[in-house]
Parts: C-alpha cells; structure tokens; sequence
C-alpha cells in the first residue's frame, strides 16, 4: 500500500477548513498545510490536525508555495487539496481502495474534478480530470532497446475518485488581477498562461478588465512564435475589447482579421459580430451570426457562445 502526504496552502480558511480536512485526514498517513498570511484562526484549526503546519512569507506566486509545501512532505505520494474541496463517502472509499492498488510505476494519478460551474471563472466543464496526486520523488528509467532514451513524460492514471467543489466566492478579480500585474510588468505569458487570461477575461471579466487587456492580446496576435490557435484567442478578446469600447474601425479590422485567418472562425467572433450588429438595430445581420455561433461554429473559450447565449441572441433577434 503506497503511503500519502496531504499537501494544503492555505489563507483565512476558517470558515471551510475544517470541513475539507474532516473529508480526508484519515484517508492520508500526514498531514502538511503552508499558512501564506491568515489573520483568522486558520493556523489554529490545522493545528488541531496535524503538527506539521508552517508559515510562508507570500511572494504572490502560488508556485512558490506549492513548492515550498511540497518540500516538507515526506511520504511516497502526495496529495494536493484546496480548503474549498471535499470528498464524499463514496468517493473516499474509492480513495482507500486506490492507496491499496496502486502500481509503483504510477507518477500522476488524475482524478475528476466536480461541481466547477457553480462558481466559474475560466471552466466550460462542470467535470474534468485533473492532476491531484503526484509521486513525490521520480524514478528515472531508461527505455527502448536500441537508441535507449530516459522517459521523460509521466506515468499518470486517470481515476474513477470524484473531487467535490465547494468555493464561497468567485476568484475572478484576484485572479485577473494578477494577470494584469504580470502584464504590466512586461513579464510573457506562455500558451497555457494566456490561454487562461483569455478564458478568464471572456467569461468572467467585466467590461473595464476586457477593455484594458485590449492592448497586450493585440501584442499576442502579432508575436513571433504565437501559434494561430493563440492568436485566435486572442483575436477573440481584442474584439470583444473593441466592440465594449465603442471603437467600430478596430472591431472591423480584428473581426476580419480573425474571419480571413487559417484557423476556423470560433463560436466566440460568430457571437461578439451578433452582439454588434444587435446593438446597431440590425437584427437581420445579428440573427446570421447568433446562428453561426450556434450551429456553425465551436468555441474556444466560453462554451455559452455557441450554446445557450447564441441561443438567446438569435431569440432576440426573432430567429
């Protein structure tokens, strides 16, 4: 049976802490949380449920935390845990039963994320797989028997365990607002990155927080080494900025820009052209592309535009 560190970072958890650990303590062999700076009786209530409970002066990366958090484990595998997550009785069976079975080969074991969309900021799923238990030191094997090579992609196994989320609050403006601190400072946004600053700007960011990325996604479409599929994401945010803003002449040129491109025209560009035309009275050309966004088209970021807010577009326009 593999053993299991319960690896947290927590700040002013009091309200919900107790709720998740009283969900897994028994399912793990220790227990290590990281307090970045509560002002509440986090520390306190963890206290009550483990010894190994330390400080970490918050650098405004959670990768730093993470890191400083996972170096304090000291079992075979660790497991990663927000406050806000639970684990029901079923699901916690098959927490035990894995602990049993589990091969040694095993690196990542992913296991399903549920309950996303109560509170979404950058989801379109209400279930996805995601990377929650991990091998806390790597065993490097060498494969192939001729021009042998080190494996270098993990081994991971996707589970059948269900992860419960159950936030109080969006995360959107702090989220966004470290996006746009690290945009400010000129720091790059790799593909994953900036994918989920688009994501987030598009589903949840308001007006004022689209319209002041409008600048940097502009840079994005024109950098050397952006994939089309980025600059397409791109192309979606600019666009929307453009049309918030009031500003025809760019939500023309972007519009256009993102229809003439190789990439197939999203869902979200279909949508953005409808809300456009809408808002202009011409319902004729704003019922075409709510209906492109609909049935024509995918989409890439917010799932809703080629779905139920196509939908409604299309309605208004009495199509």
């Amino acid at each position: 049976m593999i053993t299991v560190s319960l690896c947290m970072i927590v700040k002013n958890e009091e309200r919900i802490l107790r709720r998740c650990l009283d969900t897994v303590a028994d399912l793990v062999d220790e227990i290590v949380i990281v307090d970045t700076g509560s002002t509440d009786r986090t520390k306190e209530i963890a206290a009550q449920y483990t010894e190994n409970v330390y400080d970490f002066v918050w650098t405004g990366n959670f990768s730093d935390a993470r890191n400083f958090a996972f170096s304090k484990c000291t079992m075979a595998y660790i497991y990663t845990a927000d406050a806000d997550e639970v684990i029901d009785q079923e699901n916690r069976k098959r927490f035990r039963d894995l602990k049993q079975v589990l091969l040694p080969e095993i690196e990542i074991v992913q296991m399903k994320y549920g309950n996303q969309l109560q509170y979404s900021t950058i989801y379109n799923f209400d279930e996805e797989y995601r990377p929650k238990l991990y091998k806390r030191l790597r065993e490097f094997v060498w494969e192939y028997p001729i021009h042998e090579a080190v494996r270098l992609t993990p081994v991971i196994y996707d589970s059948d365990i269900v992860i419960t989320h159950l936030p109080e609050a969006l995360h959107t403006g702090r989220d966004i607002a470290a996006f746009e601190k690290m945009t400010a400072a000129g720091e790059y946004l790799d593909r994953k990155l900036c994918g989920l600053y688009a994501r987030e700007l598009f589903i949840s960011g308001s007006a004022e927080q689209v319209i002041g990325a409008r600048e940097y996604f502009k840079r994005v479409i024109e950098e050397e080494g952006r994939t089309p599929a980025e600059q397409m994401e791109a192309f979606c945010i600019v666009v929307r900025a453009c049309r918030l803003a009031g500003d025809t002449a760019d939500f023309y040129k972007y519009a256009m820009r993102a229809t003439a491109s190789d990439e197939e025209l999203p869902s979200e560009i279909c949508y953005e052209l409808g809300c456009f035309y809408r808002e202009r009275g011409d319902l004729q050309e704003a019922a075409m592309w709510f209906y492109n966004a609909l049935h024509e088209t995918e989409s890439i970021l917010d799932k809703r535009c080629s779905g139920e807010l196509a939908g409604e577009g299309l309605s208004a326009c009495g199509g």
